[in-house]
C-alpha cells in the first residue's frame, strides 16, 4: 500500500467502548422479517455468532441466505417499514445496541462498527466530490476543520491505491471505474479506525491484484488495532486466504460455523459440502462442473421441515417433516444443524437422489 497504517495517527479506543476479554461482538438469535404485499419474508431466522478482537469471520451463502440483511441489522439500517427487527440481541463490548437511541447508535455506526457497501455507486453520493465525502466522517465525529479533513481524506486514498490522490479529491463519483469507487467506499468504511468493520464483498469490482491489496490492508489494520472483521463473500478463494471462521447461511439460518481449514477439508453440512463441490478445479478439466440444483425457497414460502430438503441430496421423511435441530456440537469447535450432520461430516450419509 501507497502508506504505512501510522501515517493516521490514529488514538486510543474510545473508553466507552471496551471489549471484555477480547469479545467485540455478540449476535444471538436474531430474527428480522419484511413485511410486504405478497407476505412476511423471514429473512433471518434465529442467527447467533460472535467476533473477537482481531479475529476474521466469513459469512457465506447463496443470494438471498440472509447475509447483507444480518450486516445492516448490525448497523441499524434495515428500512423499516418494511424490515422489522422481531427477537435478539446484537451485543457490542457487552451492551445489546438495539436498545439504545438512534443518536447513540449514530455515534457507534462509523467510529465503532463501521460497513464496506457492495454497490459503491449506491453507497456514494453523487452530488459530492469523493474527498468531501470521505472527509465528512472526520468532520461529523471527530471535529476536524476542513482543511485537515481533506488532508486526511487525501491520505486514505493514497493508502486504498487511488492514483493521483491530491489530484483527484475533488472529483465525483461518476468520474471513478467501478473498482475505484469501491475504493473509495473502503476509504470511507476505515476512516475512523473501527473497531468492527463490515465488508459486504468489498472487492467484487476489484483485479485480482488490487483484490490482495485491499485485503492485505484490512489484515494490517487488524493486527495494528485488533479489528474485528465480518467478511461477506461468494469468493471461496479470498475465504480461504483471509478468515479464521466461517458461518454458512441458507434460508435465514446458520447452518453450520467452524473453523476455516475444517470446514474446507470436510463440511457437516450437506449445504457446505454442495457449495464446495461447485468449485471449478483444475484437476476437473473437461469434467462437468457440479451444482446444487434447484433454488434457494422463497423467505415468504420456506418450505416444511429444514429449509434445504427440497435440493439436498441425503433427504430423507424426517427432513421433510421435522424443522431442522439448533446447532450443536458435531466435533470440536465446529457446531451445524442438520440431522445427518455427523455422517456427513464421517463421509458415511446416505445419498437419496441417486436414481
Amino acid at each position: 500500500m501507497a502508506r504505512a497504517v501510522e501515517e493516521l495517527e490514529l488514538g486510543p479506543r474510545s473508553e466507552q467502548w471496551q471489549p471484555t476479554d477480547g469479545r467485540l461482538l455478540d449476535v444471538d438469535d436474531l430474527f428480522v422479517e419484511f413485511r410486504t404485499r405478497d407476505g412476511v419474508a423471514r429473512a433471518i431466522n434465529g442467527v447467533s455468532f460472535s467476533l473477537d478482537e482481531g479475529d476474521t469471520l466469513a459469512i457465506l451463502g447463496e443470494s438471498g441466505s440472509g447475509k447483507s440483511v444480518t450486516a445492516q441489522a448490525i448497523m441499524g439500517i434495515i428500512d423499516s417499514p418494511p424490515g422489522f427487527i422481531t427477537g435478539g440481541e446484537i451485543r457490542y463490548c457487552g451492551t445489546d445496541i438495539l436498545t439504545l437511541s438512534e443518536e447513540k447508535r449514530r455515534a457507534i455506526r462509523g467510529p465503532e462498527i463501521s460497513m464496506i457497501f457492495q454497490d459503491a455507486l449506491s453507497a456514494l453520493n453523487p452530488v459530492f466530490p469523493v474527498g468531501w465525502q470521505i472527509a465528512e466522517m472526520f468532520r461529523i465525529h471527530r471535529g476536524t476543520n476542513k482543511s485537515d479533513a481533506l488532508d486526511a481524506a487525501v491520505t486514505l486514498m493514497d493508502r486504498v491505491s487511488i492514483p493521483g490522490a491530491r489530484q483527484r479529491v475533488k472529483s465525483f463519483p461518476h468520474q471513478f471505474s467501478g473498482g475505484m469507487r469501491q475504493r473509495i467506499m473502503i476509504a470511507v468504511a476505515i476512516a475512523l479506525d473501527p473497531a468492527v468493520l463490515i465488508a459486504d464483498e468489498p472487492t467484487t469490482a476489484l483485479d485480482v491484484t488490487v483484490q490482495a491489496q485491499i485485503m492485505g490492508l484490512l489484515k494490517e489494520l487488524q493486527e495494528e488495532r485488533k479489528m474485528g472483521l465480518i467478511l461477506i463473500t461468494h469468493d471461496l478463494g479470498v475465504v480461504a486466504d483471509v478468515a479464521d471462521r466461517i458461518a454458512l447461511m441458507y434460508a435465514g439460518r446458520i447452518v453450520e460455523r467452524a473453523g476455516v481449514f475444517d470446514l474446507y477439508r470436510r463440511p457437516a453440512h450437506p449445504y457446505g459440502e454442495g457449495l464446495l463441490e461447485s468449485i471449478p478445479r483444475l484437476d476437473q478439466k473437461g469434467e462437468e462442473l457440479s451444482a446444487i440444483k434447484g433454488l434457494p425457497p422463497n423467505l415468504t414460502r420456506i418450505p416444511p421441515g429444514c429449509p434445504f430438503n427440497p435440493r439436498c441430496r441425503y433427504a430423507q421423511d424426517v427432513c421433510r417433516v421435522d424443522p431442522p435441530p439448533p446447532l450443536r456440537e458435531v466435533a470440536p469447535d465446529r457446531v451445524a444443524a442438520c440431522h445427518f450432520a455427523e455422517d456427513v461430516l464421517a463421509g458415511e450419509a446416505v445419498r437419496t437422489d441417486v436414481r
